[in-house]
């Protein structure tokens, strides 16, 4: 009973809705603390991520008003959502503002709350509080983590300083040992996004010369550079191997719905089909999937064989637009694919 009047099970309850996306589940949560115990600092920073994940600035500062009300003190953790909350929503004076308020409460006690800082002054273009503030680390303590690395090179790649981020990895891959491979996937993907592929390769080699393991991320950043280029070949291996580096695949539609409209622009049976076995082994196919396949064979010229049996293995319907691509490929010719897949 006395544990129930407590706020820490009630908060673990929040926290766990709020990491679900539950957030409708929040205000009842609230008003069971409330009829039981007071809510303390953690309750109100919840309460205040609820809000700021749905971009509501409304409901937030009335969340904020009520933590001075109940005379409690706001944490580095409540003017960290507050600081996020604004500039997501461009009310950029107001961030700075709550911003300058998260770095009076920032000491070595609670060294977690610099990589956010980092973060913060990045998001809102400051290139003098980001370099500041990494100075600050450097000057409190002996050795930066990789959550501080993490948050500079973000933060440095965000701003436009490319060079300053490669410096910085290099720093980190002399000193750590950790081998996190979401670190090197922040040079990874710059050299992806300014479409220097060759660049991009070389590193990855590198990545992995130092025994740091391709994360799903790695090679998703991988296939989107590849895909740029409309190497479809390298893609569709990049793809198989990000699913292959998960225990359980959370669908990305967008990169799907790319790599498929590429295949079939491209007229690439091969890269189609093989796919769509990637997508099986997955257990994601449906109608979209396989009308996306007979497009890439119309565009070849090329006859697709068995698909209605095919789809039926993989209990997959057909609607209006497969009957007629089936209908116009029968007439195409027969090519060493289809005759494969058959």
């Amino acid at each position: 009973c006395g544990f129930l009047k407590s706020c820490l099970p009630y908060n673990h309850m929040l926290s766990m809705y709020i990491s679900n996306g539950q957030f409708e589940k929040v205000p009842a949560m609230i008003k069971e603390l409330k009829s039981k115990t007071s809510p303390d600092i953690v309750t109100y920073n919840l309460w205040l991520t609820a809000f700021a994940s749905g971009n509501d600035v409304e409901a937030a500062e009335k969340v904020y008003l009520k933590v001075k009300e109940a005379d409690l003190s706001p944490d580095w953790v409540t003017y960290s959502v507050l600081t996020n909350l604004y500039s997501k929503t461009d009310n950029l004076e107001k961030a700075k503002l709550a911003l300058k308020e998260m770095e009076k409460l920032v000491s070595k006690k609670n060294r977690v709350a610099f990589a956010s800082l980092i973060s913060l002054h990045g998001n809102l273009g400051d290139k003098d509080g980001v370099n500041l503030t990494w100075k600050k680390i450097k000057s409190s303590f002996k050795k930066m983590n990789d959550a501080e690395y993490l948050s500079m090179i973000s933060a440095v790649v965000k701003l436009g300083e490319f060079e300053q981020a490669k410096g910085l990895y290099e720093e980190w891959e002399s000193v750590s040992g950790t081998r996190d491979a979401r670190i090197p996937n922040l040079i990874l993907g710059e050299y992806m996004n300014r479409d220097e592929i060759l660049l991009g390769d070389k590193f990855y080699e590198r990545i992995v010369e130092k025994g740091i393991n391709p994360s799903y991320s790695t090679w998703e950043i991988l296939a989107r550079g590849y895909l740029k280029r409309k190497d479809m070949e390298r893609v569709v291996d990049c793809f198989g191997k990000a699913i292959d580096s998960v225990k359980k695949w959370t669908v990305n539609e967008r990169l799907v719905k790319e790599v498929c409209k590429e295949l079939e622009e491209q007229g690439d049976v091969k890269g189609a089909e093989k796919l769509m076995t990637i997508l099986q082994k997955a257990g994601h196919v449906n109608t979209q999937l396989y009308n996306s396949l007979l497009r890439a064979y119309a565009k070849a010229g090329e006859m697709a064989l068995i698909v209605e049996e095919r789809m039926a293995k993989d209990n997959v319907e057909l609607d209006d637009e497969t009957k007629e691509l089936i209908r116009l490929t029968s007439r195409m010719r027969v090519t060493e694919i289809s005759s494969t897949i058959s």
